[in-house]
């Protein structure tokens, strides 16, 4: 007996396939920023005076930063160097801002080459090794 692909499926399949629409890119970007305060409660830092210590941050920009009120560009190399470079930051949480830097410098997030590039040059350093 022979199986028979519809027509249908096929055009499910190829639509599967089509590249991500800047909305879901945005999407998949808040969701990587969401995964730090996962991370920071999973470490045991659970109050925001907490995280906003660990990550070397005031309360404010840690609260926007967790909570997905940042702009849809994403965290700044700004917010990324000081929180890389902050004394108490746990590991599972450094290697999910890690990640984050990775895929937006890949493109993953739906910035132009301007932008990744811009970001790229304003990182104040090189990633630690991962």
């Amino acid at each position: 007996m022979t199986t028979e692909i519809s027509p249908r499926y096929s055009v499910m399949a190829a639509r599967r396939q089509r590249p991500a629409s800047i909305t879901e890119m945005k999407a998949r970007q808040s969701l990587k920023i969401r995964e730090f305060e996962t991370a920071l409660i999973k470490v045991g830092h659970t109050t925001l005076d907490q995280q906003a210590r660990v990550l070397g941050l005031s309360r404010a920009t840690t609260w926007t930063l967790l909570k997905g009120a940042h702009e849809s560009s994403g965290l700044t190399a700004t917010i990324i160097n000081r929180t890389l470079e902050a004394p108490y930051l746990p590991s599972l949480v450094q290697s999910k801002i890690i990640e984050y830097v990775q895929e937006k410098i890949a493109g993953a997030y739906g910035h132009n080459k301007t932008q990744v590039r811009r970001f790229a040059a304003r990182l104040r350093r090189g990633l630690p090794a991962h």
